[in-house]
């Protein structure tokens, strides 16, 4: 069977680099904080704020939740936004999306501060991921696959690298930060054509189609390192991912589980990245 590449181990080295930062920072009289705002109470939202607050406030971030009603007007959301904005103790913000469909992010995007947008909403960051500018923000989805790649010693430089799925949550940005490590990138979608081969020509392979276990063993070939991003519900109403984890295993070399896997590290970058706005200011 392949090695179980676990985000609890990845989450715990994390854990002692960052509170030594928070350490440094209080030395000086400065306490990390972070704002998570939420418009209603979607309980995958909920799911994952619970753990969030758990983890950073874990490490010595201070956490502030802000819930505005799902039905709150744009104008009055934008103007209770610009407010947080400006709290010189909250060093990162986290907005949860989607919006409410009366809510236009492509507003919002502008509002919230560069400097404070933890998870690459504004489009200053999102330029700076592409151009290799490290003193933005990646979406902390796909930098907890580098952050997971790194812990377990895989080096991408030179390697034949496949992603499934081109968002700009996970996809276009992880794409990127393989890039900037000498990766040779093929980005793939529902309508590449010869999909299941061009997987299996990969050295590494990234699902985050977000298909629940669209990636069988015929999507993968001997000694590959497979990361599994997606977040679904099967059949039995169970969590698992983009990967059929049973077909997979025995075959590749490395693979994440689902849960316990990428999930469990996204939140410890979060907290990382509220660590490095609060030393930047």
């Amino acid at each position: 069977m392949a090695v179980l590449m676990k985000g609890i181990e990845v989450v715990n080295a994390m854990k002692d680099r960052i509170l030594k930062e928070v350490e440094e920072l209080n030395a000086k009289g400065v306490t990390p904080g972070l704002a998570i705002v939420r418009l209603g109470a979607r309980p995958e939202d909920l799911s994952y704020e619970k753990g969030a607050v758990k983890r950073c406030e874990g490490m010595g971030i201070k956490c502030r939740v802000f819930e505005f009603p799902e039905t709150i007007t744009q104008d009055n959301f934008i103007e209770e936004f610009k407010k947080i904005n400006e709290d010189a103790a909250i060093h990162g913000i986290l907005l949860f999306r989607p919006l409410p469909k009366h809510i236009d992010e492509n507003i919002i995007k502008y509002v919230i501060s560069p400097e404070k947008d933890m998870d690459c909403l504004n489009p200053v960051n999102v330029a700076k991921v592409f151009e290799g500018d490290e003193t933005g923000f990646a979406p902390c989805t796909p930098e907890a696959v580098m952050d997971m790649l790194e812990h377990y010693n895989i080096d991408v430089k030179g390697k034949r690298v496949v992603v499934i799925g081109r968002s700009m949550v996970v996809g276009r940005p992880l794409s990127m930060l393989l890039l900037k490590k000498h990766a040779t990138i093929t980005v793939c979608h529902t309508r590449t054509c010869n999909l299941e081969e061009t997987c299996r020509n990969a050295e590494i392979l990234i699902a985050a189609a977000g298909k629940a276990k669209m990636v069988t063993d015929a999507f993968v070939s001997k000694g590959q390192v497979v990361i599994d991003v997606g977040i679904n519900v099967d059949e039995n109403g169970n969590l698992c991912g983009d990967v059929d984890f049973d077909k997979v295993k025995d075959l590749v070399s490395y693979i994440t589980p689902v849960p316990g896997g990428v999930g469990a590290v996204t939140s410890s970058v979060l907290a990382k990245h509220v660590v490095q706005a609060a030393k930047r200011r």
